[in-house]
């Protein structure tokens, strides 16, 4: 009695897999094409098995519908993710330049799968992108380990490098590895970074996971709480992950209109005052070279009108000006 009750949970749960994944409101399966896919996995019912199995999908939740309008037909609609859910995770695959090309191709298919068999091709074929991917292959391997760290509070150690002109890789300290405590993972500028605390620095510093090299979890535990006790994400992506990385100053920024959303998506919801036919914001920005490169690309549609930013801008200025006179 056992072995046919096992039976026929193993028949339902094949039914419900080949309908999830062969089926939508566009392509149906009959009676009678349901029967020659269950034999085909060495499964045989009859048609009254058929529907009875069909209405115990159905009592428990798992809706299988019936079109009638000619003989009976059925298929699946409900999935755990909807055909735009799934575009907008494979248009993220694709578009992410840490993940290798040969992964990007992996997780396509795994998440096209998701939206049946017949849906599959369409949702791979309609997006391209011309991301410029990495080729370190063991970054699935990274985040594996540096997740373990984290969730474990257990410390990692990993080599570290960078390219030199002929794009090998060169490992910084002679390949002597880091050893450093991982508090969390951050997307940023198309790469994806490590947040972890280093005791050699006694702060919290950033790693690109594409230049981790044999990353490894040791026994050593540490105090996950004390170590983010006042670690707050958002902080550290305006500091870090926006690469100002400076002396904190309040700045005063008048701009054009046209850059409204470009201010906004860089500083966030804050205040935007308006100024005449102008706007400008009053913000504590990291002021660092970086940040005065921000502004430079905008030309004259933006200007800083804190005096004291003001000077130190036109200092960085003036010495671009400076190297070019003196190559000439």
């Amino acid at each position: 009695m056992s072995s046919v009750h096992n039976g026929q949970k193993i028949r339902i749960l094949i039914l419900y897999e080949i309908l999830k994944s062969e089926t939508d409101e566009n392509h149906k399966l009959t009676t009678n094409e349901l029967l020659e896919k269950l034999k085909s996995h060495g499964l045989l019912c009859d048609r009254k098995t058929l529907y009875d199995d069909i209405d115990i999908l159905n009592e428990y939740g798992f809706e299988v519908l019936t079109d009638k309008s000619k003989s009976n037909s059925y298929y699946v609609v409900s999935r755990d993710f909807e055909i735009p859910e799934l575009r907008i995770l494979i248009d993220a695959v694709q578009a992410a330049g840490f993940v290798t090309p040969k992964k990007s191709e992996e997780l396509v298919d795994k998440i096209a799968t998701l939206g049946g068999k017949n849906r599959a091709a369409l949702l791979k074929s309609t997006t391209t992108y011309n991301t410029i991917k990495h080729d370190n292959e063991s970054i699935f391997y990274n985040v594996s380990a540096i997740d373990d760290g984290i969730t474990s509070s257990q410390k990692i150690t990993f080599q570290y490098f960078d390219y030199d002109d002929l794009g090998k890789r060169i490992y910084r300290y002679n390949g002597a590895r880091y050893s450093v405590c991982p508090l969390s993972l951050m997307i940023n500028d198309n790469f994806y970074y490590l947040l972890a605390y280093s005791d050699k620095d006694s702060e919290i510093r950033n790693y690109r996971v594409d230049r981790m090299d044999k990353v490894e979890r040791t026994n050593e535990k540490f105090d996950f709480k004390e170590l983010t006790a006042d670690f707050n994400p958002e902080t550290m992506r305006k500091s870090v992950f926006s690469m100002f990385s400076g002396r904190p100053q309040k700045v005063e920024i008048e701009f054009e209109e046209s850059l409204l959303d470009i201010v906004k998506d860089k500083f966030g919801d804050i205040p935007i005052y308006v100024k005449g036919n102008s706007y400008k914001i009053i913000e504590e920005i990291e002021v660092s070279p970086t940040f005065f490169g921000w502004c430079t690309q905008f030309g004259e549609k933006l200007k800083i009108l804190t005096e004291k930013t003001k000077k130190e801008y036109l200092n960085y200025l003036s010495k671009i000006l400076d190297n070019y006179e003196k190559k000439q």
